[in-house]
């Protein structure tokens, strides 16, 4: 499920063989999935595909090549991201092309440095073209880390 919604090879790097699934006790469907405690993703009751937590973001981020999940904004609104808010078009320097809105996106600055997750707007091409209007809307920024 990961390569088909980040890329292929992905989902090898984002689940090591230790991490431990967390299933919800009314379904028995799977709900999460931690590496050392700290979540990694959230398996969505809606639509079957995974929203992704900072550490998670990081870990695709850091270690796989082909993802096709990525938001790059301009580095001089970095900290307002960082602190949750939604990312606007004309802020965006590069966006993946295969980006659909609704698909579960992770953004960067120039460096790769992962500052939110969220979920986007508008499709990659139309986040690279636009000049207004919101693109990403932040789930979580990564405030700490910033």
């Amino acid at each position: 499920m990961a390569d088909y919604q980040f890329g292929k090879g992905v989902g090898n790097e984002l689940f090591p063989e230790n991490v431990e699934i967390v299933r919800s006790k009314r379904t028995g469907r799977i709900r999460y999935v931690y590496l050392n405690g700290k979540r990694l993703v959230t398996l969505r009751p809606t639509d079957g595909l995974f929203s992704l937590s900072i550490l998670g973001a990081k870990r695709i981020v850091e270690n796989a090549n082909s993802a096709r999940c990525l938001v790059t904004i301009q580095d001089d609104i970095s900290v307002y991201i960082a602190e949750g808010r939604n990312v606007f078009a004309k802020h965006i320097v590069r966006a993946d092309s295969e980006i659909r809105p609704k698909d579960e996106v992770i953004v960067v600055d120039r460096t790769g440095k992962v500052f939110a997750v969220g979920r986007a707007v508008l499709s990659g091409e139309e986040m690279e073209a636009f000049k207004r209007g919101v693109a990403v809307k932040v789930r979580r920024g990564c405030i700490e880390e910033s």
